[in-house]
C-alpha cells in the first residue's frame, strides 16, 4: 500500500560544524540508503490505541476542561490499594459504572496494549498506569471529513438518506472509487497528523498525571521514571520500531541491573513536544511534495494496482525481501482498498505487519488467510470477506450488505446495514452505533493453516460467544458528526440470529492455500446448525441416489447430465459466482 511519502525518514539535521569543503548532496529521484548514518526515527502515535482502544461509554468521557482534575481524583482512588494493579471491581467502583462494562473497558484496554499477552476474560487487572492513559484518550475526537468536492453532483446519483449520518450518507462505496473522492476523506496522513496535534496539545496534562512528586522546587519536583516512561509506547512509537527509551537521550544506554535516575517531566515533555514538531513539520512537507506530483493521478493512498482486474493480490515486499526492511514497516499495516466486482486473495507472505485494512470495496470477495493481531474493514458492500484468524481486534465499520466471516478474538460493530456476521470469537462482539438489520450466525469455513494461525494469534476455537452481543449506545462520542450537541444517547440495535434452515458452509478454494491439518471447522456448530446442515446433506444424498437409481438409457443420461450442468452454469452466472471461478483461476 502505498503510504511511502510517511515511511521514510526525515534526514537528520545538518551539524552546525559541518565540512564546507564537501559538495552538497545533489537531490536524486531514489537515493541509495545510507550504510551508516542512518535516518533519524519519526515519532508516530500508536493507531491500535486510537482506532479500537475508544469505547462509546458516556461514563468514560471526561469534560476536556476538568479532565486532568477528574483523572487525577480518579488515580488516587484507584492507587489506594497500593498494588499499583486496577481490576474490574475497582474500576466500576471507582467510575461509577455497571461491572461488565468496567471488564470490557480492561479488556479493550488489554488489546491495544504493544505488549502481546491477552488475558483470558474475567481475569483482566491492569497497571494503573495504563489505565489513566486508556481514559485520557476516551476524550479524543476523531478527524472530520471534508466536504466533498462535487456534492451536488454525487447527490444526483446517491440519495441524501442513508442508514448513515454523516458523510458516507453522500457516497456509497463504489462512488468513492469512481469519483475519486477519497482524497478528500481523512487519509493514514491525515489522522495520524491529526493524532499527534492531540498528542501535543495534552502531552502536559499526560505527563503530570503519570510522574511522581519528590522533594524540589518548581520544576525539579515532578519526575517520571524510565518505566513510567516506557508506558507512553501506549501513545507513541518511532518509525523504525526502537523502544522510546532507548531512542530518549536521557535514558539511552541504561544498565539494567542499575536503572536511570527520574529524569524532571518537563525534560521528558520537551523533548516529546520536539519529537511531534519535527514529525508533524516533516509530515506536512511530504504532504505537500505529494499533492504537487498527483494532480492528475489518483490518490496514493489508495493503491489501484490492488484493484486491477487480475485476481489475486500480490505482496508489495519484493521475493526474499523481509518485511523489517521493507518501507512502511514501522505501520504494520497492508491494505485492500477499492476493489470492484473481483476477488482478492492475501495470504502471510502477501502481508506486511500484523495488520489488514479492507477499504472501500464493492461488489468483491476478499480472503485474508493469515495470522494477524488487527483487522478493520471500512466503507464496504455487497462484499463477502473472510478473516482467517485476528489475534486482538476485528473491526467493521459503515459496511451495507456485507458477508463478514471471521475467526477472531474479538470483533467490534459499528454503523453497519443487512449484514451478516459468521464469527468464531473468545469475547462477546461489540455491537455500536447505528445499525440496521444485522444478523450473526457461527462460523462457517476452514482452510487447510487455519488451526495453526488460530494457536499462533491465540484464538481458541473450543469458545465461540458469537450470540452472546455486547450492545453500547448509538450516539459515539469520538465523532463529532454522530454526536451533535443535545442529542441523547440510545442503545444500538442489537443483532439477531441466522435462521438455522438459512445457514450455509462457506467454501474456500483448495488451491488458494498451502497444506495444513486443518480438514474441518474447528469451532463446533450449535446443535441447531448442526442438525439443519445434516438435513440439508441427507437431502442431497436422497436426490443423488434417486438420480443413480434412475432406469435411463445412456442418450437419456446424458440429456439429464446437460440439464443439471446448464442449470448450474445459470445459477453461476445469476449469482456472480462465475466472476469469481474466473478470478480464483488466475489471469
Amino acid at each position: 500500500m502505498a503510504d511511502e511519502p510517511l515511511d521514510a525518514s526525515p534526514p537528520p539535521a545538518t551539524p552546525a560544524a559541518a565540512d564546507v569543503s564537501a559538495p552538497a548532496p545533489a537531490p536524486a529521484p531514489a537515493p541509495a540508503p545510507a550504510p551508516a548514518a542512518a535516518a533519524s526515527p519519526v515519532l508516530r502515535p500508536r493507531r491500535e490505541s486510537f482506532e479500537h482502544g475508544l469505547l462509546p461509554i458516556p461514563r468514560l468521557v471526561f469534560p476536556e476542561g476538568t479532565l486532568t482534575q477528574t483523572l487525577t481524583q480518579l488515580k488516587g482512588k484507584l492507587a489506594a490499594s497500593g498494588t499499583g494493579r486496577v481490576g474490574a471491581a475497582a474500576l466500576a467502583e471507582a467510575l461509577q459504572i455497571p461491572a461488565d462494562q468496567a471488564a470490557l473497558a480492561l479488556g479493550t484496554l488489554a488489546a491495544v496494549l504493544p505488549a502481546a499477552d491477552d488475558p483470558a476474560e474475567g481475569s483482566y487487572e491492569a497497571d494503573l498506569r495504563d489505565v489513566i492513559l486508556f481514559l485520557y484518550i476516551q476524550s479524543y475526537k476523531r478527524l472530520v471529513p471534508r466536504a466533498h468536492k462535487d456534492s451536488p453532483s454525487v447527490a444526483d446519483v446517491w440519495p441524501s438518506t442513508s442508514a448513515f449520518d454523516g458523510y458516507l450518507s453522500a457516497l456509497s462505496p463504489i462512488q468513492l472509487v469512481r469519483s475519486n473522492s477519497r482524497r478528500f476523506m481523512p487519509s493514514q496522513a491525515d489522522e495520524e497528523a491529526h493524532q499527534l496535534s492531540y498528542l501535543q496539545k495534552h502531552m502536559a496534562n499526560i505527563l503530570t498525571l503519570l510522574a511522581d512528586s519528590v522533594d524540589g522546587e518548581g520544576d525539579e519536583s515532578m519526575v517520571l521514571t524510565m518505566e513510567t516512561f516506557e508506558h507512553l509506547g501506549f501513545l507513541l512509537q518511532f518509525s523504525e520500531g526502537t523502544p522510546l527509551s532507548q531512542a530518549a537521550p536521557f535514558f539511552a544506554n541504561s544498565d539494567p541491573d542499575m536503572p536511570a535516575a527520574p529524569v524532571p517531566a518537563t525534560q521528558v515533555h520537551d523533548w516529546i513536544l520536539q519529537n511531534i514538531a519535527s514529525s508533524l513539520e516533516y509530515t506536512a512537507e511530504k504532504s505537500t511534495t505529494k499533492e504537487n506530483s498527483q494532480q492528475n493521478v489518483s490518490d496514493p493512498d489508495v493503491t489501484m494496482a490492488d484493484a486491477g482486474t487480475n485476481t489475486r493480490i500480490q505482496s508489495s515486499t519484493p521475493t526474499g525481501a523481509s518485511v523489517q526492511n521493507s518501507p512502511g514497516y514501522y505501520r504494520n499495516t497492508s491494505f485492500v482498498e477499492a476493489i470492484s466486482k473481483t476477488s482478492v486473495v492475501k495470504q502471510g507472505s502477501d502481508i506486511k505487519g500484523h495488520s489488514i485494512k479492507v477499504l472501500n470495496c464493492h461488489d468483491s470477495v476478499i480472503y485474508i488467510l493469515a495470522p494477524l493481531k488487527y483487522a478493520t474493514v471500512y466503507g464496504c458492500s455487497d462484499t463477502t470477506v473472510v478473516l482467517g484468524a485476528i489475534g486482538k481486534v476485528a473491526k467493521v465499520e459503515h459496511c451495507e450488505r456485507v458477508q463478514i466471516i471471521a475467526a477472531s478474538k474479538r470483533i467490534c460493530i459499528a454503523n453497519c446495514r443487512e449484514c451478516i456476521f459468521y464469527l468464531g470469537v473468545n469475547h462477546q462482539p461489540l455491537i455500536v452505533g447505528d445499525n440496521h438489520k444485522l444478523q450473526v450466525a457461527p462460523f462457517n469455513t476452514y482452510y487447510p493453516q487455519l488451526g495453526e494461525h488460530l494457536a499462533q494469534v491465540g484464538v481458541d476455537p473450543n469458545i465461540n460467544k458469537w450470540d452472546q452481543p455486547f450492545v453500547l449506545g448509538v450516539v459515539d462520542p469520538h465523532d463529532s458528526l454522530s454526536h451533535p450537541a443535545g442529542v441523547s444517547d440510545v442503545q444500538a440495535e442489537s443483532a439477531t440470529r441466522l435462521d438455522p434452515d438459512l445457514f450455509t458452509n462457506f467454501l474456500i478454494p483448495s488451491w488458494l492455500e498451502a497444506e495444513g491439518l486443518t480438514k474441518y471447522n474447528p469451532f463446533t456448530l450449535p446443535e441447531v446448525y448442526w442438525v439443519s446442515q445434516r438435513k440439508k446433506k441427507d437431502s442431497l444424498e436422497d436426490i443423488q441416489k434417486n438420480i443413480r437409481e434412475l432406469e435411463l438409457d445412456d442418450n437419456r443420461k446424458k440429456e439429464l447430465a446437460c440439464a443439471l450442468h446448464a442449470q448450474f452454469k445459470d445459477w453461476l452466472y445469476a449469482s456472480g459466482n462465475i466472476r469469481q471461478l474466473y478470478c480464483l483461476q488466475g489471469e
